[in-house]
This record gives structure tokens, C-alpha cells and sequence, in this order.
């Protein structure tokens, strides 16, 4: 088994010092850093870039620079998908986000672990679990997501957040460790004074 098949497998793979994923993160670093060095007016340029580098986009979306990932191709993103500076996708695994998904800035997604035992550490060994996002999910400034949680859909996750389980669909979630604040409801729609034109 290669080690690119151990990591997608979720088990202990050489990350250091295979070549075949050494190479494959240099290009997308390569990819990442002409992405960052853009012109922010310069669009069609930034989207032929975030095309070739995730595996699948929408036909909208807006990441903005600087953005940085490890391999690319094992994101897909949904439908009007935002983040904005500083975003972190470490995707060993595959990091899937559903339509309508906002991330304030300095957002990471880090799919990659490391094992406790130094010995195994040492010799260049991680792992990678997927993260999985679901629709019309808000993630405030400076969240991280640990690897292997499951977001649902119609979810709010509290700036300086650090998710490390499983979130279910329609609730706001804060804190480190991330837990459920309450229920998403029909009096949320009137919090901030909107008014009909």
C-alpha cells in the first residue's frame, strides 16, 4: 500500500518523507502562492487557479487571499462559498463543504493529526480524517476544525471556536472544546431589526 492509499485509508502514513506527497504538496504550495501573490481586482485569474487547485468548486465562490492548503484536490465546495483572509484547509483527507458556507478571518480545517507516541511523531508519521460541512454554515472568526467532525447544515459555530465533535444540524456552537448553545429558532429571524421594503 502506498502511503498516498494509507492516508486515504485514515491510517499512519509517512507525510515527511514520502516523495510522491512531497511532490504533490509543492504544487499545490506552488499553486497556493501564485494564488496569494494576485492582484485582489484580478478575479478570473484568482477562480482559474481555485478551479485547477480543489477538486470540486460551484459555479460561485470567493476565497480570499492569503489562502493556503495542502493538497487541493481533496476539497470540494459547494454552491457560494466564502472565506475570507487566512483560511487553512490541511486536507490529507477529504474536507467537503455544502452550498451557502461563510468563514470570517483565520479559519482552519485541519483534516491532519499526529500520534502521541513521539517515537512514531518522530519518524514523520500522521494521519488524516475527514471534515465534513453541511449547508448554510457560519464559522466566526478564528474557529479551528479538528479532524473526522461532522458540521450539519443551518449552523452557526462562535468565533474562537475549537471543534473537535460532531455538530447536528440548526444550532449555534461555541467554545473550546465546541459544544451546543442552543437551538437555531423563528425568533432569530427578528433579532436584528430587519425591516420589509
Amino acid at each position: 500500500m502506498t502511503e498516498r492509499e494509507k492516508m486515504q485509508h485514515g491510517l499512519l502514513y509517512d507525510a515527511n518523507y514520502d516523495a510522491e506527497l512531497l511532490a504533490e504538496r509543492a504544487r499545490c504550495k506552488d499553486l497556493c502562492f501564485a494564488y496569494n501573490q494576485l492582484q485582489p481586482s484580478l478575479v478570473a485569474q484568482q477562480e482559474e487557479i481555485i478551479r485547477r487547485l480543489l477538486g470540486k468548486t460551484g459555479q460561485r465562490f470567493c476565497i480570499t487571499a492569503p489562502f493556503w492548503c495542502d493538497y487541493g484536490c481533496n476539497i470540494e465546495i459547494g454552491e457560494n462559498f466564502y472565506t475570507n483572509h487566512n483560511c487553512v484547509i490541511l486536507d490529507g483527507a477529504k474536507v467537503t463543504f455544502g452550498d451557502n458556507v461563510f468563514a470570517a478571518p483565520n479559519c482552519t480545517f485541519s483534516t491532519a493529526g499526529h500520534p502521541l507516541d513521539t517515537e512514531q511523531r518522530n519518524q514523520g508519521l500522521e494521519y488524516a480524517y475527514p471534515i465534513t460541512v453541511g449547508d448554510n454554515v457560519w464559522f466566526g472568526a478564528s474557529v479551528t476544525v479538528l479532524p473526522g467532525v461532522t458540521i450539519g447544515s443551518n449552523v452557526v459555530i462562535g468565533a474562537g471556536s475549537v471543534v473537535n465533535r460532531d455538530i447536528p444540524d440548526g444550532v449555534v456552537a461555541v467554545g473550546n472544546p465546541c459544544r451546543v448553545l442552543r437551538k437555531i429558532t423563528e425568533e432569530d429571524k427578528k433579532k436584528y431589526g430587519r425591516k420589509q421594503l
